[in-house]
């Protein structure tokens, strides 16, 4: 199913949810590591339901495993193109 994303940010992150990280050991030695690598990806959807967006994401990302993730949803207030000073909707649109 396409779900008419154009473009997307994929960011290496640090954090911990519920599960609170994992132990790490430096030479024998437990250390407090509540940090675990993650992924961030951040999307804006502007032509198709957001509810669409949300069920393909929770279908492609379930395993039934802590560390599923979250997804957050808000509203994006505006954005604008800096080259082109288009803004909203046109500023999404790629075409020349």
């Amino acid at each position: 199913m396409d779900i008419g994303i154009t473009g997307m940010t994929v960011s290496h992150v640090l954090g911990c949810g519920v599960q609170k990280g994992k132990p790490e050991y430096y030479r024998g030695v437990q250390v407090e590591a509540n940090l675990l690598q993650k992924i961030q990806v951040d999307i804006v959807v502007s032509k198709v339901p957001v509810r669409s967006v949300i069920d393909m994401a929770k279908k492609v990302l379930y395993t039934g495993h802590i560390g599923d993730g979250k997804i957050f949803v808000y509203d994006v207030e505006n954005v604008v193109k800096v080259r082109t000073g288009e803004e909203g909707y046109d500023a999404l649109q790629d075409v020349e």
